[in-house]
């Protein structure tokens, strides 16, 4: 069975607390298999037999409302493309910027090219950002909490959905997604 990697959007922020034990359940209810929370911030790993994408995003969306009430964004990921996030990052390559200041964005719909290209930092933003396939890759040299350049700033832009992780923690899922699905 394939594993996939669900990211939620606003987890264990601003009072919509949800302990990982619950989203295992909420999950195993959902049949999957070899579920893995990593971090109190919404990190999924499962195994299903199931391949469309958004079609678990949505699933997962209605078990979690219907079973906590919260409203949540859920975007799907896969090993491969952890793979290809993890051999790309432009701020790794070349120019070798500090991992600690760096984050992944994902978004929850592909947005155009020219809309990508047409995003500009606001003013007085020392953080940078690098369109991906499917994630924007930041650096932020003065930490995610003081930077312009979040979830919502990308969700108004691009209008779709995006959460945030920290460059640790797409290391620390590509290589659980690995071992799962070696």
């Amino acid at each position: 069975m394939p594993t996939h990697i669900s990211l939620l959007r606003g987890v264990n922020v601003a009072g919509r607390t949800v302990r990982m034990a619950e989203l295992q359940r909420i999950y195993d209810s959902l049949g999957f298999k070899n579920i893995q929370t990593y971090l109190q911030s919404g990190n999924v790993l499962f195994e299903s037999g199931r391949a469309d994408a958004e079609d678990l995003a949505r699933q997962i969306e209605s078990a979690i409302k219907k079973s906590l009430g919260h409203t949540v964004s859920v975007l799907i990921r896969s090993p491969r493309d952890l793979r290809r996030i993890f051999g790309t990052n432009p701020f790794l390559q070349g120019r070798r910027e500090d991992p600690s200041k760096l984050h992944v964005t994902f978004l929850g719909s592909l947005s155009s090219r020219a809309a990508l290209a047409g995003l500009t930092k606001p003013p007085g933003e020392t953080g940078e950002f690098i369109a991906g396939a499917h994630e924007i890759f930041l650096f932020c040299p003065d930490g995610y909490g003081r930077t312009k350049v979040n979830n919502a700033f990308f969700e108004r832009k691009l209008k779709t959905s995006a959460t945030t992780r920290n460059w640790n923690t797409v290391v620390a899922l590509f290589e659980l997604a690995n071992q799962s699905s070696a």
